[in-house]
């Protein structure tokens, strides 16, 4: 059976196209040579799962330990220790019975479920009192506990390690899943929401993550499938995969699967080129596949609200590094820190995050049939923005009351609805490219109709210096587009000024460059 990229759960060697997962979390090993207990916490997606199983059987291959893979996800949403730690020994019990060395040895078949104070920690005592070679377990999917399940389990770990001189325990635990460990969310005190240094696993050596694809690690997959089918990769399509991703395992391997898959229908002959790339990340966004819905999901949060929507208007907030929100975004893998910067994962994340939160005012557009499409402001096959910005200005002034109060994020209510009325217009077959410029208070957007761009500049008024500062940034983004005309949008949210001083028009020349100022 030929392989494939896979996008559905982890790896397996003889189906998919794999790189070696531990060689993008290379202390882990050595933290279980040294019996150190241990976290790994990364984004969904980014291959964990994969990396646990490949572990446990190097861990077994090894001679020196036993090894056992066991996720917890069954205890989503189970908050009571009495519930939630009878379960954990469940699929303690499922794990070790399927296991071929393990499962002669019995494990936790005489205990009273109703102690399940120590339930955890007598359970895995006995049982490495039966083995003949220390017990590593790696348990996935650890920030499904939750509340007293979560501080009762981390207690009985707690209780066995500082013991295990003296009483049988595991050898080296790792704790693997989207957050670290101290950020876990659990009602401890009623003035505490997270576990913080007073964590009752404090016991914790190191918290590891696994890194995204390099750019090398992006080629050597891709190349995988041109050794097996002859089809190749050339090294533009490569460096756009790796560039539209930053890496990130999931959507490169979504991409490539769906230009193989869908793009080229299992035409093997048919040469891989830079527009299928454009057109699988379109099909991508739109078809909103599991991973990428459950990120959209995450834009209706009200902490993932407060961090994402400055950087839709383009300004760059402090924040503490240890702040729960500012922990949360960066642990879903939505946001990074790159220079001192926040800023969206990869270009992609930016293209989801505006399309996700454009949609719905593009939606009400549609069903009204307004804007016209392309056709109605073509002049001498250019899109005559005048006439299309001028339809935005009277739009916004008889509509955006009514329109803000039906966005989650008012704020950037603005800069949504005009993407949504620009989409609506280049619907029959344009684009518009996006750029949040964090730190610069503004949206970058580039539209593009048959061939043409059009740069825009979105920002919001604060002072009267917003123009002669927006006017100066949009001549840099134009000489980055190589434009000579631009429109810099400014919307003027000031309740005290009437709509016939906030609408206005106005053009100037900078450097050869033909600036618009268009006042909403």
């Amino acid at each position: 059976m030929q392989k494939e990229f896979n996008t559905t759960g982890p790896c397996l060697p003889n189906e998919h196209y794999m790189l070696p997962a531990q060689s993008r979390c290379p202390s882990a090993m050595r933290l279980i040579e040294r019996k150190k207990y241990f976290v790994i916490h990364a984004a969904r997606q980014t291959g964990k799962t994969t990396m646990l199983l490949d572990m446990a059987n190097q861990i077994n291959s090894s001679g020196d330990y036993y090894g056992l893979y066991c996720t917890l996800e069954a205890l989503q949403d189970i908050h009571d220790a009495k519930e939630g730690i009878p379960i954990v020994i469940q699929q303690l019990q499922y794990c070790i019975e399927f296991n071929p060395v393990l499962s002669q040895f019995p494990f936790a078949s005489d205990l009273d479920s109703s102690q399940y104070g120590n339930l955890v920690n007598r359970s895995l005592a006995r049982f490495c009192q039966l083995l003949d070679k220390p017990l590593v377990i790696l348990f996935d999917e650890v920030d499904c506990l939750s509340n007293q399940t979560l501080i009762s389990f981390l207690r009985q770990l707690r209780t066995g390690y500082v013991n295990r001189g003296t009483i049988p325990f595991m050898h080296s635990v790792a704790l693997v899943g989207m957050r670290n460990v101290r950020d876990f969310k659990a009602k401890i005190r009623e003035e505490q929401d997270t576990l913080g240094s007073a964590s009752p696993f404090n016991i914790i050596a190191e918290a590891l993550t696994i890194r995204n694809f390099t750019h090398q690690e992006v080629a050597d997959l891709c190349d995988q499938h041109t050794q097996e089918t002859g089809q190749v990769f050339p090294a533009d399509v490569i460096e756009s995969v790796f560039e539209n991703t930053q890496g990130q395992p999931w959507l490169v391997n979504a991409i490539a699967h769906q230009i193989v898959e869908k793009t080229q229908t299992n035409e093997l002959s048919t040469p891989i080129a830079l527009d299928h790339v454009d057109r699988a990340i379109q099909a991508l966004i739109k078809r909103r596949d599991t991973h990428i819905d459950s990120l959209l999901e995450r834009l209706k949060e009200t902490r993932v609200q407060k961090i994402v929507e400055p950087l839709i208007l383009g300004e760059q907030r402090e924040y503490d590094s240890l702040h729960d929100d500012y922990r949360y975004v960066l642990d879903l893998g939505l946001l990074a820190e790159r220079n001192k910067k926040l800023v969206p994962a990869n270009p992609i994340y930016t293209e989801v995050i505006l399309w996700v939160l454009t949609h719905q005012a593009q939606t009400k557009l549609d069903d009204a049939d307004f804007p016209p499409e392309a056709p109605a402001y073509l002049v001498d096959g250019r899109l005559d923005m005048k006439h299309l910005l001028n339809d935005f200005q009277e739009f916004w002034r008889e509509n955006s009351e009514i329109w803000i109060e039906r966005y989650w994020y008012k704020e950037a209510a603005p800069h949504l609805i005009l993407q949504a009325f620009l989409q609506r217009v280049i619907n029959s077959g344009g684009a518009i490219i996006r750029e949040m410029a964090s730190g610069t208070q503004r949206l970058d957007l580039c539209v593009i109709f048959d061939n043409q761009r059009y740069p825009l500049e979105l920002k919001l008024r604060y002072s009267d210096k917003t123009y002669n500062e927006g006017k100066h940034q949009l001549v840099g983004y134009m000489d980055r587009l190589g434009c000579e005309e631009g429109w810099l949008i400014v919307f003027d949210r000031r309740p005290e000024i009437d709509w016939k001083q906030k609408l206005f028009w106005q053009t100037e020349s900078i450097r050869s460059h033909l600036i618009h100022i268009v006042g909403c």
